[in-house]
């Protein structure tokens, strides 16, 4: 099985080439810039074809959420228009694809876990683009797995492990918001989770599965509970540690507004799958001992 992933600096992509490599008769290849150019729709096609994939993994994305707020035709070019062309690429190849989208395509209104059916309400920029592309997906190729994900993490690239270990190197305490709930994901997981169902819908046995699932880690927290499990265990393994202050949302203002509530349930994946991302906690813990260790050469400047 032959897969493409773009995106080819994502925390997804760099998690799912290092996992391709521990799977027999599994080929990854990461496209990206400037072969693929999202923000430039006639890049797409030929760069998707050139690969000859048997499954295509959507993972490239504008996530700068709080910069999509000036950057609006940007973020749509790049994950509405540039995603649906990914599908189209997919399409015209006769092969499915596999979408990455976001908890922020909901408005945190929700007393609960969001489940596939409920509403969708973005409340920016970044939210309102990564939905209009998963409409565009659907549109463009009918055999599509659109996985919504969460506060994803990873050794790779930037991400709010890797900022809380560099914080805490340089600081006695840290202020974290607190009053925003959701599902902490590792990259890692994801990817596993990725070539479980790629492989099903390769062999055709996961075919009535395709359309929309939410795949977050198992287990809630927000976001000062993420921060001192992290540097709980980074001081448990020898690493940097400083005290994490409670704050509210309101005390911590940004150009675009985040959902008070996030948290996904993934009970349809793993019903569809059979595969269940481990506890937050347990993979926070592994992502945080590897790259205290130095195992990830990006370190915690990347």
């Amino acid at each position: 099985m032959r897969i493409v992933v773009t995106g080819r600096d994502g925390q997804v992509a760099a998690s799912l080439l290092e996992a391709g490599q521990a799977r027999a008769g599994v080929e990854v290849v990461a496209i990206g810039r400037p072969e693929l150019d999202l923000a430039r729709p006639e890049t797409v096609i030929d760069a998707i074809a050139a690969g000859k994939p048997d499954i295509v993994v959507s993972a490239a994305a504008y996530t700068a959420v709080d910069q999509a707020e000036d950057e609006p035709d940007l973020a749509f070019a790049v994950n509405a228009t540039g995603a649906g062309k990914v599908t189209e690429a997919a399409a015209r190849l006769g092969v499915p694809v596999i979408h990455l989208s976001t908890d922020y395509v909901f408005d945190g209104s929700k007393d609960g876990a969001y489940v596939e059916t409920d509403a969708t309400a973005p409340l920016g920029v970044y939210g309102a683009s990564k939905l209009a592309g998963e409409q565009a997906v659907a549109a463009a190729n009918p055999r599509h797995l659109i996985l919504r994900t969460a506060w994803v993490y990873s050794p790779f690239g930037r991400n709010f492990v890797k900022t809380m270990l560099r914080l805490a190197a340089d600081r006695d305490e840290i202020s974290v918001v607190a009053d925003q709930w959701g599902n902490p994901t590792s990259a890692l997981d994801i990817a596993d989770a990725i070539l479980h169902a790629a492989a099903m819908l390769h062999g055709d046995k996961g075919s009535a599965a395709f359309g929309i699932h939410h795949l977050a880690g198992t287990g809630e927290t927000n976001w000062s509970g993420f921060a001192r499990h992290i540097l709980d265990t980074s001081r448990v393994s020898g690493g940097p540690w400083a005290r994490v202050r409670d704050i509210a949302t309101m005390d911590y203002p940004t150009k675009a507004r985040r959902p008070a509530n996030s948290r996904l349930s993934s009970a349809k994946f793993a019903a569809s799958f059979g595969w269940t991302a481990p506890d937050w906690r347990q993979s926070t813990e592994a992502i945080v001992r590897r790259l205290l260790t130095g195992e990830t050469k990006q370190a915690l400047t990347a």
